[in-house]
């Protein structure tokens, strides 16, 4: 499938999963038997971790067809660029979606500041070049959209792999947002 067909795919799934009419097929035994040889999903998608937002389902899509990479905020530091690294390199994935979501906790904590112990901080202080970039005081879900942007730019800026395949045309980024309420994800 062509680049454009990938994110046809997937928003023609999100359809089905705001209708109430996802099929959720390639979740079976037939479906994991195929895949105990290798995987070949033609997306990416880093996610928040939060449990409400689950790519493979707001996507409609089973085993193997998305590679997901979960991080609070959705952030885009070495560990889930290296992740990705690999399904670029190796898995031949031609679409990264950075996925947002409506209500965030952890673009919330970035925005509301304050001393949240050493390990969240160096977590929220990548979400606060979004901060610095929005509005004072923006929506937390205008911030949200923000960082789902600026850590798609992220991706190509800290990642030689990435920034080759995208330029190469091989590899498309799109930054995108899961509205919590319908369930529609929004392409930005």
């Amino acid at each position: 499938m062509t680049q454009s067909q990938i994110i046809d795919s997937l928003v023609a799934g999100n359809e089905k999963f705001v209708a109430d009419k996802a099929e959720g097929g390639l979740r079976n035994e037939t479906r994991r038997n195929e895949l105990v040889t290798g995987q070949n999903p033609d997306t990416i998608v880093l996610s928040c971790a939060d449990s409400r937002v689950v790519p493979e389902l707001a996507f409609d899509k089973g085993l193997g067809e998305l590679f997901v990479v979960r991080v609070a905020g959705n952030i885009a530091n070495t560990d889930s660029i290296a992740s990705i690294e690999y399904a670029v390199a190796h898995l031949g994935s031609q679409v990264i979606v950075v996925l947002g979501h409506q209500s965030c906790g952890a673009v919330t904590a970035a925005v509301n500041g304050g001393d949240n112990g050493y390990n969240l901080n160096h977590l929220l202080c990548q979400i606060t070049p979004a901060v610095e970039a929005s509005e004072k005081g923006a929506d937390v879900n205008d911030v949200v959209k923000k960082n789902a942007e600026l850590n798609a730019e992220e991706l190509t800026k800290r990642s030689n792999i990435i920034a080759d395949a995208v330029n190469s045309g091989k590899v498309k980024v799109v930054p995108a947002y899961y509205n919590l309420d319908s369930g529609k994800v929004d392409f930005l």
